[in-house]
């Protein structure tokens, strides 16, 4: 068995022992195509690197499954971090979208919340792929417009976390966490004019873009 495939059964181990039905482990595009068609599942994992290629095939298999009628949820996981593929996942919208980096999958508590938030229409982006790029990014970037509240902020909506979520775990007013957040869309150069795409997911891949 390659790794691939042993990663494969170790995802689906895990999410069997906390009470997830797997219906399937498949290695191809085609194969997974054709199962997410019989059965519907609520949410599906992709490595972001998948036959024939090994490059993207991920990626866009997610965004098949995203504008599919009705769409289908899809959590991509990726060993490194890429921001063209970030971008690419997030395109055309974010809801019912995930990508994760690879060793986040070993807190399996964790990898059950994005699949339930991405199924429920959430938007799932790793916070270590942020923590990372703060801490190594340069100062010359868009972000480094930021204040340091407002990439705590920042950092928080790469997490998935509501208005609400955020002002708790900073302990602010839900009303200064909208001055924040409005502060945050304000200074980045985001295409605010598209309703299609979220703002808060543009705010996150602007600064991964900034720091590739």
């Amino acid at each position: 068995m390659d790794d691939s495939a042993l990663f494969r059964r170790g995802v689906a181990a895990l999410l069997e022992r906390a009470g997830v039905d797997v219906v399937g482990e498949l290695s191809s595009p085609e194969a997974l195509m054709a199962l997410v068609t019989s059965t519907r599942p609520d949410a599906v994992i992709l490595d972001v690197r998948m036959p024939p290629t090994h490059t993207d095939e991920g990626v866009r298999v997610a965004l098949q499954l995203h504008t599919a009628q009705p769409p289908v949820a899809a959590l991509v996981l990726s060993t490194y971090v890429e921001t063209r593929w970030a971008r690419d996942l997030f395109s055309s919208g974010s809801h019912g979208l995930g990508y994760l980096l690879k060793d986040r999958v070993d807190d399996v508590g964790s990898l059950v919340e994005a699949l339930r938030r991405i199924a429920a229409g959430g938007t799932v982006m790793d916070p270590e792929v942020v923590v990372h790029l703060m801490e190594t990014g340069g100062q010359t970037s868009a972000v480094s417009r930021l204040t340091e509240r407002e990439r705590a902020v920042l950092k928080l909506m790469a997490e998935g976390r509501s208005n609400r979520g955020i002002g708790e775990a900073l302990f602010l007013s839900p009303r200064t966490i909208e001055t924040h957040i409005a502060a945050i869309f304000e200074k980045l150069p985001l295409d605010s004019d598209d309703k299609a795409l979220n703002r808060r997911v543009l705010a996150v891949l602007t600064y991964l873009d900034d720091h590739p």
